[in-house]
């Protein structure tokens, strides 16, 4: 009689490991889908107060001009309020160009290096903002901490008191510093794991390709929305 092959069994060490790798990929996946859960709900949020206030000042200015046409009446403010628009959506637009990645970067040579080197350009990058958002939100400390001495009002007929509207634009500065923050210890923690790919996944500038399947994603979208 001959003897059966005996079985290929996988020992106790390997199948631990392998369970251990299994659960360690659904907890990444699970993080990765609550950071985009998160970073969707502030982008709608943000997109949402960028919108009301350019809406608002479009009514006003509608109501300004016919106001003016038909009878003779100016609100004498509208351009007042197109700065403090201006001013606040600004700061709104610098977060929203962060997270979906549309903040101009000089490219020329970055698909050009190893993937090693981009991986570390993307995290300066990021980082550099982050620095930068500080910095000019440390710098409009100096600016609100001046109007509050000076009691600084608006040089229209309005005499807003400035701090009302410069609070406002300190606010988006700091969640876009926050924000941007948040990023580069994302990035750093990423560095320091060696985790290139995710680096190059989420802070690399936007290729050709992903521009256009946006533009197709968001124009399916609306087609949908008209039927």
């Amino acid at each position: 009689m001959t003897s059966a092959a005996p079985l290929n069994k996988q020992s106790p060490l390997a199948s631990a490991s392998q369970h251990v790798d299994t659960v360690a990929h659904a907890s990444d996946v699970a993080a990765s889908q609550r950071r985009v859960r998160h970073r969707q709900r502030l982008e709608t949020l943000l997109a949402g107060a960028f919108g009301f206030i350019f809406l608002s000042f479009a009514v006003v200015v509608s109501v300004e001009t016919v106001s003016r046409k038909l009878f003779n009446f100016s609100l004498q403010g509208a351009d007042e309020l197109g700065g403090y628009a201006l001013a606040v959506g600004s700061t709104l637009a610098f977060t929203l160009a962060l997270m979906g990645r549309a903040h101009i970067r000089v490219d020329v040579f970055h698909d050009r290096f190893p993937k090693r080197l981009q991986a570390w350009l993307n995290a300066v990058s990021i980082i550099s903002l982050a620095a930068f958002g500080l910095l000019i939100t440390y710098a409009a400390i100096k600016v609100l901490t001046d109007t509050l001495s000076y009691g600084s009002t608006a040089p229209t007929p309005w005499a807003t008191p400035l701090i009302y509207p410069q609070a406002v634009w300190f606010g988006g500065l700091v969640i876009f510093a926050v924000v941007a923050t948040l990023y580069a210890l994302r990035a750093l923690g990423l560095l320091l794991k060696g985790n290139e790919r995710a680096l190059l996944s989420e802070f690399s500038p936007k290729s050709a390709k992903e521009e256009v399947k946006e533009e197709l994603d968001d124009l399916a979208k609306r087609q949908q929305g008209a039927q």
